[in-house]
């Protein structure tokens, strides 16, 4: 297991680059600390696959360094580098066991095959495959094919990261959930260094403690589930986790007052900078519909259930709002509060509001 520090790290697929539109990874500075789970979350095109690459040595920055440990790999090839890999689909061999598929990374390094037997029936028992073992591979269904794909990932004890390329992607929907609780409980057993790319926030927000949200090669916000719901440091963040998004509201300011569509709105604190483009942020948790507060007509409702999404026009501005119980009727007028602690000011993108009491 490993720390792993990114140092100055760019990358280009031009041979010439002449300014950051160029760089497909924007300059890294990260610190991942040894036995931590991150996850790498984003769009695809955002740069985490060719993160990955250059970590796994499949790729060679145009610049900065990578280390293990303190120890700068930058030029070493991947099989130097002591890592495991998942990938989307899965890497095993259809004409050997269960057990042999397991097995193999272990034996190709020359391990005793009493340990080897004792490590590969812990893996087993760990991903509940102990009853396949003498399986042909063949004949697994697919998302049993992925587990052992990620037992041969997890088989190794001597490993300095393992790092899961989008490894459910072919799997049903509805066993995406256990996979991904296996996942994050063998991370609590095992204690290794983990990343995980991915683009479905679900994904990314289950397994790691802390998420890395990538957008155009750059990294826009590093923090828990919890930081990046709660408090966004970009637009792109808030738009991105959450299921609607944030509502990200064209703001003017005047005397360090917000005013969304003519209305003025209070703000979690006071204000920061004094130019550049300037929105507001609000997620629908937080907006409530009432007799008082923003006129506004209601455009769609959508149930969900437990709760309902409701879309209202605010002028042209459209805000989410998600309510539980009684909700109004397509085309009805109705008042729109939001929540001023979780009111943000956004500008440029970037979070331009502090913490604090309401202004």
């Amino acid at each position: 297991m490993a720390k792993i520090t990114l140092d100055k790290l760019r990358h280009s697929y031009m041979a010439n680059p002449s300014g950051p539109q160029d760089y497909a990874l924007k300059e890294l500075n990260l610190d991942w600390e040894d036995g931590g789970a991150y996850a790498l979350l984003g769009p695809s095109g955002c740069g985490k696959s060719t993160l990955l690459n250059i970590i796994s040595g499949l790729l060679v920055p145009s610049e900065g360094r990578i280390l293990f440990n303190d120890k700068d790999v930058t030029q070493l090839p991947p099989d130097r580098r002591n890592i495991a890999q998942v990938f989307q689909f899965p890497v095993i061999y259809d004409t050997m066991t269960v057990f042999d598929n397991l097995a193999f990374p272990l034996r190709n390094r020359g391990i005793d095959e009493s340990r080897v037997k004792t490590r590969v029936e812990e893996i087993a028992a760990m991903l509940d495959v102990t009853d396949m073992l003498r399986t042909r591979a063949a004949n697994l269904t697919p998302d049993n094919k992925q587990k052992i794909s990620m037992g041969r990932g997890l088989v190794r004890e001597d490993v300095n990261v393992i790092m899961f390329d989008e490894p459910l992607t072919v799997i049903d929907p509805h066993l995406k959930w256990k996979l991904r609780s296996k996942l994050k409980e063998l991370h609590h057993r095992v204690r290794a260094t983990m990343i995980y790319v991915t683009h479905d926030q679900t994904e990314a927000l289950t397994f790691a403690d802390q998420v890395v949200v990538m957008q155009d090669g750059e990294v826009v916000q590093i923090g828990t589930p919890v930081d990046l719901f709660d408090r966004p440091q970009h637009t792109f963040v808030g738009h991105f986790i959450g299921s609607p998004g944030m509502n990200i509201l064209p703001c003017d300011l005047r005397d360090g007052r917000a005013f969304v569509a003519g209305h003025q709105v209070s703000l979690e604190g006071a204000v920061t900078g004094s130019s550049g483009r300037t929105e507001v942020g609000i997620r629908p948790e937080f907006v409530s519909l009432g007799a008082t507060g923003l006129p506004a007509t209601v455009r769609k409702v959508s149930d969900l259930g437990r709760h309902a999404v409701v879309e209202a026009m605010l002028g042209d501005t459209k805000v989410n709002a998600i309510v539980e119980g009684a909700v109004p009727g397509q085309g009805e007028a109705v008042h729109l509060t939001f929540r001023p602690d979780q009111t943000r000011l956004y500008r440029d993108g970037w979070i331009a509001s502090e913490q604090g009491k309401a202004a």
